[in-house]
């Protein structure tokens, strides 16, 4: 069963380069939207079963939030180059600049026996998953060549971004914070 998740973790990395590629013509953007979706299910997927068969594992936590943050990406800057977006572009700069910051912390905090200053917070889950509502709102304005939609993803990728980077600063905070014991 951990090989069936895994391979849907996976597959959520290949679907991003694929979504990626098809937003560079005005033929792919249905697929895209209807692939992104497909993408969205897997990770609720990929989840579930773990959850629902007890086959939750060290590689599967690792990966499952990798493969999240390649679709979002991928797909922030194919909608950048798409539409020729600097707002798109320089957000999901900051996006992935956050990405790795909170990495580089959740390493250094499992080198000094911290990991639960950096644990996923549900905070953070309600990040992933606005994020992914507003690419497919980006995706379904694509598809159906609506700009109003475009324009409405834009102030959700706002709210996105203020969340994202809300949740890096709470992960930094707790990171630094001094131990109560000192």
């Amino acid at each position: 069963m951990t090989t069936i998740i895994n391979i849907l973790t996976l597959s959520r990395i290949l679907l991003a380069a694929i979504i990626f590629v098809l937003l560079m013509s005005p033929e792919g953007y249905f697929m895209a939207l209807i692939l992104f979706i497909l993408a969205g299910v897997t990770d609720y997927f990929d989840g579930y079963l773990a959850r629902k068969h007890n086959a939750v594992s060290q590689l599967g936590e690792i990966l499952d939030p990798i493969a999240d943050k390649i679709l979002i990406l991928f797909v922030l800057f194919g909608l950048a180059i798409n539409l020729s977006s600097y707002l798109i572009g320089f957000i999901g700069s900051i996006v992935i600049t956050r990405e790795i910051w909170v990495g580089a912390l959740r390493d250094l905090n499992a080198r000094n026996g911290k990991s639960d200053a950096t644990k996923v917070t549900f905070l953070a889950k309600i990040k992933t998953t606005v994020q992914l509502l507003t690419l497919s709102i980006y995706l379904f304005g694509l598809a159906i060549n609506n700009m109003l939609v475009i324009v409405i993803a834009d102030i959700l990728l706002f709210i996105s971004l203020f969340i994202t980077l809300y949740t890096g600063f709470f992960y930094t905070l707790n990171t630094f914070k001094k131990n109560e014991d000192s």
